[in-house]
Parts: structure tokens; sequence; C-alpha cells
């Protein structure tokens, strides 16, 4: 029995001093997580809007977005981070909008965990720049099998990822109803 005893002790010991080791690290590392959250929304929000200078974050209900001036003052367009769930697993991107929101200015992609060199595909320039100059009216819709865009509210998917290609789409048509209903 003091065999047992003495394995339970050691194990409780290690578990302990583990724990501890864990909880120093997250607590050192917290703030410089944070910082880089930080960094890459802004650097979303200067891609999505590039006229804007400053902005005023703005949380409503479950909703973040960011309203963004130019130098003068005047409102440029608003932010808004987008969140969802993609094929592989949550998805948060940045949505831009212009001031009197008839079209998207951008969308940038800034966490995502798709299928390495398909649904992955969601954050490269080429499928973010098809969201530039789209009308935010009707609601946006994709283009599969390599079909031809011809509505000023279509993208096209990408080829062999049209699952994260929709949940993009979706997250976005989502977030921007919710947006409007608490504009």
């Amino acid at each position: 029995m003091n065999k047992i005893l003495r394995m339970i002790v050691v194990l409780t010991v290690i578990g302990i001093i583990s724990g501890a080791i864990l909880a120093l690290v997250y607590t050192w590392s917290l703030p410089k997580i944070v910082e880089n959250e930080t960094k890459a929304t802004d650097a979303a929000i200067f891609t999505v809007l590039p006229d804007t200078k400053t902005y005023k974050k703005v949380v409503a209900l479950d909703l973040t977005y960011y309203d963004c001036f130019d130098e003068s003052g005047a409102k440029v367009g608003t932010a808004i981070l987008c969140q969802g769930n993609g094929y592989q697993g949550a998805i948060t991107l940045m949505v831009g909008v212009n001031a009197d929101f008839t079209e998207f200015t951008g969308m940038t992609v800034l966490d995502q965990v798709e299928t390495p060199g398909l649904g992955a595909k969601i954050g490269s320039s080429d499928f973010e720049r098809q969201f530039n100059g789209l009308v935010t009216k009707p609601p946006i819709e994709y283009v599969t099998g390599g079909g031809t865009v011809h509505l000023p509210n279509e993208i096209q998917a990408i080829t062999g990822a049209t699952i994260s290609s929709a949940a993009v789409v979706n997250i976005i048509n989502k977030t921007v109803k919710e947006w409007l209903q608490i504009k």
C-alpha cells in the first residue's frame, strides 16, 4: 500500500508543477497574444477600407464593427467582424462596406482552419479580391463548377472547396443581416 500512496503523491506533485508552469506561460504570453490580435485587426480594417485614417470600435449585441473615417473625419465606411463555421472549424473575416452601404469594399480572412491546399484558399488574394465592389443587395451568392459570374452580387467559388466558399458567403450574409438590424 505504501508504494501506491507514494506513486499517487509523486503524480500529484508532477501534475501541480505542470499546471503551474502552464499557468505561468499562459499569463506571460496573453498580453502578446492580445497585442498580435489587435495588430491583425488593425491591418484588416485598413485593408478592407483603404481610405481609413481612424476608426471607432462598436460592440452591439454579439456583433463587433468599426466605423471608419478619413483624415477630415468623414465616414468612409464600416468594417464588420464576421465569424461562423466553415468545413473544418471557425472562420473569422473582416468585411468592409462603403458609407452608404451600396457595395463591399473588401474582405480579408483573419483566422481559419480549413483544409490546406483546398479550403484554405479562402485566404488567398484571388478569392478575397472578388469581394471588392460587390453590391450589398441582394445578398452575396456564389457560382460553382467553373461557371461564369454574371451578376454584381456573385463570386466564383473555389474549385474543390465549395463548402468553404459557401461558408464564407453565408457568414458574410448572416452577419450583414444582423448588422442591418441594429443599425
